[in-house]
C-alpha cells in the first residue's frame, strides 16, 4: 500500500525533509500519487510538515500500529523484514503459526491492536485490551537442536528488557523465567512455540509471542489482576506509543537473535542481573502441592537452582514448575 511505502520513506528519514520528487523516483510512481498518499497519513492522524523546494518531514505521529512507520525504523534487520498490523485477531502467536504453514519467511512479525484469546504459559490467558497494549509474535526458523532453543524465552526477555531502556528508559526486571516486572508488579510475558517436524523430530520453526502492558489502568486490571500487574502509562505517569516501542522490541530482538546462541555467557550475565527471583524465598508449585525454597541462582542453561529445606540443590528448568514467591507475586 503506497501509504506505508511513503509512511517508511519519511520514517527512515529520521526528521529530515524528503522531496516528492525523490519519493516518487523510490516508489515508482507519481509526485501526484505521493501527496495524495501524504494528504491520507494526515487525515490519519499523522503531522507531515512540508517546505518549498524541500519536501515533507514526519513531525508527529498518533499512537496507532502501522507497519510503514514500524518497518522504517528496522532497517538492515532480520526480525522485522515483514511486518503485519492488524486491529484484532485470536491471538498474534495463532496468526503467525498459520503463516509459518503457508510458507512465510523468518522474522515475520505480526502486530495487534487487540488479541480476543491471548495466551500465556500453562494455558492462562493473557489479558489483551483493544488499543491498550503491545500484543507481538515473530517467526524465527533456526536449524538448532531443542535443548538450546529452549533457551530462547530467557534470551528475549533480556531483549525485551533493553527494548524498555532505548524506549522508555525504565530498568525492567525478569521473573524467572518469562515475566517481566516493572515496580514489582508484571509488565508482561514471553511465551515461545516450538513447532516439529514429524518425521525427523527437528524444529521447523520458533514462535517468540510477547505481551507488555502499555496503557492500562487499575479498573482495565480489575480488582484480581490490579494488586499484581502494571502499564508503562501507570508507572511512567506519561503515554507510551505503540509503534515505538514494536520498532524498539523488534530490533532488540534482533540484535539477540544475530548473538544466539554463542553469545550465551554474555546473555546469561544479563539475565542474572535483571533476575528478581534470585535470591528470594519462593514456592515451586507442582500439581497442587506447593514446596518452600530459596531462589540460589542460575545454571548455564538458565535453569534455577534452588536450595530446598532439607538443605539439598534442586535444579528446575523451565516449564516443569511455576514459580511464586512466598510473600507477593515476584
Amino acid at each position: 500500500m503506497l501509504q506505508e511505502d511513503v509512511l517508511e520513506l519519511l520514517q527512515r528519514s529520521e526528521g529530515a525533509y524528503l522531496s516528492g520528487e525523490a519519493m516518487s523516483q523510490a516508489l515508482g510512481v507519481s509526485r501526484a500519487a505521493v501527496w495524495k498518499a501524504v494528504e491520507a497519513l494526515r487525515r490519519a492522524g499523522y503531522g507531515i510538515g512540508s517546505a518549498p523546494n524541500r519536501g515533507y518531514r514526519l513531525d508527529s505521529a498518533p499512537d496507532v500500529l502501522r507497519p510503514g512507520e514500524i518497518a522504517g525504523a528496522l532497517e538492515g534487520c532480520l526480525v522485522g523484514r515483514e511486518v503485519v498490523c492488524l486491529p484484532t485477531v485470536d491471538s498474534t502467536s495463532s496468526e503467525v503459526k498459520r503463516r509459518a504453514a503457508a510458507g512465510a519467511p523468518e522474522g515475520l512479525a505480526v502486530l495487534a491492536g487487540e488479541q480476543t484469546r491471548g495466551r500465556g504459559r500453562r494455558g492462562n490467558a493473557f489479558q489483551s485490551l483493544a488499543g491498550k497494549g503491545l500484543y507481538c509474535s515473530v517467526l524465527l526458523r533456526p536449524d538448532l537442536p531443542p535443548a538450546e532453543l529452549s533457551q530462547l524465552t530467557a534470551w528475549s526477555a533480556v531483549a525485551v528488557c533493553r527494548a524498555l531502556e532505548a524506549c522508555c528508559g525504565v530498568q525492567a526486571q525478569i521473573k524467572w523465567t518469562n515475566d517481566i516486572l516493572l515496580g514489582g508488579r508484571k509488565l508482561g510475558g514471553i511465551l515461545t512455540e516450538l513447532e516439529f517436524e514429524g518425521e525427523t523430530l527437528r524444529s521447523s520453526h520458533v514462535i517468540l509471542g510477547i505481551g507488555l502492558n502499555v496503557s492500562q489502568s487499575p479498573a482495565d486490571f480489575g480488582p484480581d489482576l490490579a494488586p499484581i500487574a502494571t502499564s508503562l502509562l501507570q508507572e511512567l505517569g506519561r503515554p507510551v506509543r505503540r509503534a515505538e516501542l514494536a520498532a524498539a522490541l523488534l530490533r532488540a530482538l534482533d540484535g539477540m537473535y544475530a548473538g544466539f546462541p554463542g553469545e550465551r555467557d554474555r546473555w546469561l550475565e544479563a539475565y542474572r542481573r535483571r533476575c528478581a527471583t534470585l535470591g528470594r524465598q519462593v514456592c515451586l508449585l507442582e500439581g497442587g502441592e506447593r514446596v518452600p525454597a530459596f531462589a540460589e541462582g542460575l545454571d548455564g542453561d538458565f535453569a534455577l537452582l534452588c536450595r530446598m529445606e532439607d538443605g539439598s540443590l534442586r535444579r528446575v528448568a523451565a516449564g516443569e514448575v511455576s514459580v511464586r514467591g512466598l510473600m507477593g507475586y515476584v
